[in-house]
């Protein structure tokens, strides 16, 4: 599995080795002495997800203020753009944010830390996603930025007007939204 920095450096893109002939494939998707090494620090997971959307759903931009998680996270079915936004005040990269492609097809996982934004937008059909976190889902603590923050500027690679839950069209603008330390 390689690992690579991002121009957030705490934000991580890992892209396995993958073995596959006529039969199929096989990959190592997670290894916990590899994944720990290569972002630098101890993780403990404590909850898997899998969540399915429809072509330009956007979920996001979701962050919990208390019990902050992290989020390793990778698509099974479809492809979507994932993105990550910094939202620790005391970083020099707050508001900025990164964004890939995570697809069945690159079988690529993207490492988003405690105190960044998280969200998607569907590119194919459908897609699947499945994603671990460090800690365990708190509604009482969930906050949502506002995916099209002018002050952003994330380049979403859509054509139309997302399919968006209430919740993620009522998201906080940056200038308005609570932040970490």
């Amino acid at each position: 599995m390689q690992a690579a920095q991002l121009a957030i450096p705490d934000v991580v893109l890992f892209e396995p080795r993958v073995f596959g002939d006529d039969r199929g494939f096989f990959f190592e998707s997670f290894n916990q002495a590899k994944f720990e090494a290569a972002i630098g620090r101890g993780v403990n997971f404590v909850q898997d997800n899998h969540s399915r959307s429809a072509r330009n759903v956007l979920r996001g931009l979701h962050y919990q203020i208390q019990q902050p998680q992290g989020k390793l996270v990778r698509v099974v079915q479809g492809a979507v753009f994932d993105v990550a936004v910094d939202l620790r005040k005391s970083s020099p990269t707050f508001g900025q944010w990164v964004g890939e492609i995570l697809s069945a097809e690159n079988k690529r996982q993207l490492w988003v830390p405690e105190g960044f934004a998280h969200g998607f937008v569907v590119l194919s059909e459908t897609a699947e996603f499945l994603y671990k976190t460090t800690d365990y889902y708190a509604p009482e603590h969930e906050r949502c930025l506002l995916w099209s923050d002018p002050s952003l500027g994330i380049a979403w690679p859509i054509e139309c007007e997302p399919a968006l839950s209430a919740k993620d069209k009522v998201g906080s603008l940056l200038q308005e939204a609570a932040v970490y330390a």
